[in-house]
């Protein structure tokens, strides 16, 4: 007769200690994956099958249950309970259950004086972490030592499975002999994870693996003769996993990541690398955390590059301190050794564009009606064929105000105002060949100061708005003497003006039907109109004022410059009209479209320098935007601007997404620009790039993106994946322009993704993001970033709100 709940009085300490210390040898099946990949990782092709499945008499896997084990009692229950109070022994479906925990077998014998126990036959364990079972468990309580025989498992919170042919424990230090571990399924394991001798230290936190084998299929493609590893969640020094690439310039490159975990809130990865073209290198990344702010500093040093016969260098440091809810101090500071160094090495830093290389550091404020900062911007040449001539004037420093308010429910008023010292660096002059000749010029600066404050006054109804806006803009200077000498002689020039703007639009929406489809169909014009008296600025600097590109939001800005050292006169008026046609069902634009052009009743004089033309009465060009999703697969946008003066299009551009099963996505592009000043053509180019499924498991990638007015391919990618349940290949082939010159630069990229694991070789998942807009889907519908955060740059005085 099965006794249900039956205890023995007094005596629970060794059922209790063998069940509380048996899922301890388990500790390794969750270290093994502990490096896994932060990338989400798709299992759909895996089967719904687990190598253990859940056992009928377990109870459900519940985490609050096992936070709360060590307070519940054991219950152990059997079919019969035979010999003495010291010696107990329970046979016939032996079934313990404490929390989330169980423990099954055929039998079960104890010994309460000496600690001994024996458990056998099909021994089987859970929680709400993992699955086990056994054939054998045999130990002593009192000294905490153990041996579980013949082991399967089956984790529960993520996907993985192996076995191991014995685990010797001694407290909490123990051995595990002929362990496998894999997330594949049983039926089709691809990859496997074999070491014959693995030691872990539940105290310390880290296991020890030697002579550990990676393996796919039968073939081994990875050994590590000596492998130290997390097994739980502490962060623990050791190997991770390395990066292998090939490319035509650096040759076979091989990055071997060491992390250091050198205290709680800071670590350190140290990268050795060696590039059979180029040589050895050294990366290294140093992070810190602590309640008020973090900070990262990634340097990066190259002794004798063979390829530039010089030593090669980086530093890039970036972080923040809150000081409190309104103030923080933030730096982002990049440094690199030599102006071929982004050709090199573009792919390893991220602040920087075509020529320059930025660094900030500043203290930034935010209020409820008030934004403010102080800082400094210093640029660095990093374009061989340029001089320090093409970089920007350093900020150094910035400051800056930014205050609105509404004052009356129509009445708002605003000031921004600026003080900026301006230097460069000296310009190095260079010969034909790029190379440096030690003559230098001298560039001077000066200081300014920039004050605009503003009334606004917006009157609304339910169908129409009407903004008029008054704003009165000062700037002066105090020059160098040698940058006055230049622009005529006053070193203190100065220049006000009034500024008014009139933004008044209409809304007109009605309801309607297409393909038995409710829609709400609006119209809304607009009208925009900016009255600005000229003023003389010829003999004001050039700091880090350049003309806007024009554009739809261009048509509502209330000067064409991004800078205040040019404000341009102005007796204009925009006039635009959008429609919408918005699914009433879901609320997703259908079709959006916007037409738009600027009428100038009179000439602008006012011009950058002596090349930029003035801008004459008339017509601006016509700037045409529309979007259309055609289907819920097909969208299609366009950009268009017809210049009625050249009676000829300034820019035409052209993108169209289709969206294929499984995650697939085809991409087409077509950009075209022409010089304002000169008329010429000035970029044409044609994209196109794709995912395309073929089946579940393989599919292929690529990009051809080419500029027709160069005749010249800029970058070309083709490759392949191919996936299974547990492991995914991705092999990559890329030609691309590398420099100014045009030079091509071929390499070629290969991944391996062991799911539930890592991944062994280069990133290609972030080449491939790049290339292909929605190689990601998630990347379609990204919500722009929020405009909460303190920025220096957020705030643009050319646009009265």
């Amino acid at each position: 007769m099965r006794q249900a709940n039956c205890r023995l009085p007094n005596q629970p300490t060794p059922v209790r200690r063998s069940l509380r210390l048996l899922p301890l040898p388990l500790s390794i099946a969750i270290a093994l994956p502990a490096l896994a990949d932060e990338k989400p990782v798709n299992w759909n092709l895996c089967p719904a099958t687990d190598a253990l499945p859940a056992w009928a008499e377990a109870p459900p896997a519940d985490p609050a249950q096992a936070a709360i084990r060590d307070q519940l009692p054991t219950e152990i229950e059997g079919d019969a309970l035979t010999g003495t109070s010291t010696t107990p022994e329970y046979s016939g479906n032996v079934l313990m259950q404490r929390g989330d925990q169980f423990i099954g077998a055929d039998s079960l014998r104890t010994d309460t004086d000496t600690g001994n126990y024996i458990a056998e036959g099909n021994i089987r364990y859970s929680d709400s972490r993992f699955r086990v079972s056994a054939t054998r468990a045999e130990g002593n309580s009192q000294t905490d030592s153990h041996r579980i025989s013949d082991i399967q498992y089956q984790l529960i919170d993520r996907r993985g499975n192996g076995s191991a042919s014995s685990i010797d424990l001694q407290g909490a230090v123990g051995q595990v002999h002929d362990s496998t571990y894999t997330t594949c399924d049983p039926s089709q394991v691809v990859w496997r994870l074999d070491a014959p001798d693995i030691e872990f230290d539940n105290e310390s936190g880290f296991g020890t693996a030697r002579n550990a084998v990676l393996r796919v299929g039968k073939v081994p493609v990875l050994w590590a003769p000596y492998f130290k590893f997390p097994i739980d969640e502490r962060r623990q020094t050791g190997l991770l996993y390395p990066k292998i690439g090939l490319s035509g310039r650096n040759g076979f490159d091989y990055a071997q990541p060491i992390y250091f975990n050198l205290a709680p809130n800071y670590d350190d990865t140290l990268t050795p690398q060696i590039m059979t073209e180029r040589g050895v290198a050294i990366d290294n990344e140093f992070r810190w955390l602590y309640q008020r702010g973090r900070g990262q500093l990634d340097t990066m040093w190259m002794p004798d590059d063979k390829l530039r016969d010089r030593d090669r260098g980086r530093v890039d440091l970036s972080g923040y301190h809150n000081f409190n809810r309104t103030w923080q101090a933030r730096s982002n500071i990049s440094w690199v050794s030599d102006e071929r160094y982004v050709e090199d090495f573009s792919s390893r830093i991220d602040n920087f564009n075509n020529s320059n290389l930025k660094s900030t550091v500043g203290l930034y404020g935010q209020g409820n009606n008030w934004r403010a900062g102080i800082m400094a911007e210093h640029y660095q040449l990093i374009d061989y064929t340029l001089t320090e001539r093409a970089l920007p004037y350093n900020r150094e420093p910035r400051l800056y105000v930014n205050w609105d308010k509404p004052i009356l429910p129509w009445l708002e008023a605003g000031i921004w105002a600026e003080a900026v010292r301006f230097s460069h660096d000296d310009v190095r002059l260079k010969n034909a060949d790029y190379e440096r000749t030690g003559v230098e010029q001298q560039m001077p600066g000066g200081s300014r100061v920039d004050i605009k404050p503003w009334l606004s006054m917006p009157l609304t109804g339910a169908s129409w708005y009407v903004t008029p806006t008054v704003a009165w803009r000062h700037t002066e200077y105090q020059l160098d003497r040698a940058l006055a000498d230049n622009l005529g002689g006053d070193r203190s020039p100065s220049r006000s003006l009034p500024i008014t703007t009139v933004d008044a639009g209409m809304f007109f929406d009605r309801e309607t039907t297409i393909d038995g489809k409710p829609f709400l169909h609006t119209l809304e014009p607009r009208l925009f109109y900016l009255n600005v008296p000229y003023r003389d600025q010829s003999g004001m600097p050039l700091f880090d004022t350049r003309a806007f590109t024009f554009s739809w939001g261009q048509l509502f800005r209330d000067s064409r410059y991004t800078g205040p050292d040019r404000q341009n006169d102005a007796n204009q008026l925009t006039m635009a009209l959008s429609t919408r046609l918005i699914d009433q069902r879901t609320g997703r634009e259908k079709l959006s479209a916007s037409i738009g052009q600027i009428q100038y009743f009179e000439d602008s004089l006012v011009t950058l320098n002596n090349t930029e033309v003035p801008v004459e009465q008339g017509k601006s060009a016509w700037v045409a935007d529309a979007n259309w999703a055609i289907t819920d697969r097909w969208t299609v946008g366009t950009t268009y601007q017809w210049n009625p003066s050249y009676k000829k299009e300034d820019l035409a551009s052209l993108r169209a997404t289709y969206l294929l099963p499984e995650d697939g996505i085809v991409n087409i592009g077509y950009r075209y620009r022409r010089n304002p000043r000169s008329g010429a053509d000035q970029l044409e180019q044609a994209d196109l790039s794709f995912l395309y499924p073929i089946n579940p498991r393989w599919s292929v990638v690529g990009r051809y993106y080419y500029s027709l007015l160069d005749d010249k391919p800029l970058e070309i990618i083709g490759g392949v994946q191919w996936d299974s349940c547990c492991l995914a290949v991705r092999a990559l082939a890329r030609r691309y322009v590398r420099n100014r010159e045009g030079d091509m630069d071929n390499s070629i990229q290969v991944e391996f993704v062991l799911k539930g694991l890592s991944s062994i070789g280069q990133n290609t998942d972030r080449t491939l993001s790049r290339a292909i807009l929605g190689y990601n889907r998630d990347d379609l519908y990204l919500v722009p970033p929020s405009r909460s955060g303190v920025d220096s740059d957020d705030y643009d005085p050319n646009q009265i709100p």
